[in-house]
């Protein structure tokens, strides 16, 4: 799953760069979204997120690619490696600016774990 977000004002710190939060949350919508391609029909909700590690600065107008791939399943639970790339294709950067896992599991309606469906729409490593 690849998804793009363009770096608004209102997505900015007080400092003038990209407020940490708002890409945490990118991160793990495309994650979400993934999952919900992967398990149609599945309600997930994130329970982990592993190393937060802001390696470059964002500012302004950067356009960011979001690549989400699954990485593990298990009964209840999944999880997506998520990396986040300089958009700009012309700078040549092919180094993440962000790297993490998201863990997700399903739930039914009254908010209990689920077992996931056998099989799945895509496979793991298919972005």
């Amino acid at each position: 799953m690849e998804n793009y977000k363009l770096v608004l004002p209102e997505h900015l710190n007080h400092y003038g760069y990209l407020f940490g939060g708002n890409l945490l949350q990118w991160a793990d919508e495309t994650a979400w979204i993934a999952a919900s391609l992967d398990y149609p029909g599945c309600n997930f909700v994130t329970i982990a997120m592993d190393k937060v590690e802001f390696r470059k600065s964002v500012r302004e107008g950067a356009i960011l690619r979001i690549d989400a791939h699954k990485s593990r399943a298990g009964n209840t639970s999944v999880q997506y490696t998520v990396n986040v790339f300089p958009g700009d294709t012309r700078a040549g950067s092919k180094e993440a600016i962000f790297s993490t896992n998201i863990t997700f599991v399903r739930m039914d309606e009254q908010g209990q774990k689920k077992s996931l469906p056998s099989g799945s729409t895509r496979n793991a490593g298919e972005a």
